[in-house]
């Protein structure tokens, strides 16, 4: 499968965590607004290389999809192998860049991003966020207590959060 990655992709400099939030942000415009969801977008990449390895953003892939979540789909088929199972064959040191903080608990019933995150394993250390995610749908986002205590750290990616908060609530109903 072939991965598209924006074109801005390929001039990042590695550790520059701001251009990879700039990234997952033009992610997350691409899903679709709704009155139900965040549009959020991830973008993984191996730090060693600087390779992006996979990108998502909400509702990309079929069902009620999360931006991390469909990174790890497009890894999973990638390689012929269960997204549980992405442990196995991911580089040693992965980062994972999200707009919105990855979810702790889903009212659809599927596996929150936090729980598919520590499913991998030891290969993500880091998860770099743009913003924490907002109370509206479930409150008391427990995820990066959950990937603290997994040894996978959480970094906020300081002023981006006005743009992302508006990419991100495009489509619900604004409170007067």
């Amino acid at each position: 499968m072939a991965e598209n990655t924006p074109q801005q992709a390929q001039s990042i400099e590695a550790g520059d965590h701001q251009s990879y939030m700039k990234l997952a942000l033009s992610l997350a415009t691409q899903s679709p607004p709704k009155p139900t969801n965040y549009r959020v977008g991830a973008v993984v990449v191996e730090v060693a290389t600087n390779a992006i390895l996979a990108t998502g953003y909400t509702l990309e892939l079929p069902g009620n999809t999360h931006a991390e979540q469909c990174c790890f789909e497009k890894l999973a088929e990638k390689y012929g192998i269960p997204a549980s199972r992405l442990g196995e064959v991911l580089p040693d040191e992965v980062a994972l860049y999200t707009t919105v903080e990855p979810c702790s608990q889903r009212l659809s019933g599927n596996l929150p991003c936090v729980e598919r995150i520590m499913a991998v394993g030891d290969k993500i250390k880091t998860v770099y966020v743009g913003v924490q995610e907002p109370d509206k749908f479930v409150s008391g986002n427990s995820s990066r207590q959950k990937l603290k205590n997994a040894g996978i750290a959480f970094v906020h990616v300081a002023g981006l959060e006005k743009d992302i908060l508006e990419v991100a609530t495009a489509g619900h109903e604004q409170s007067s």
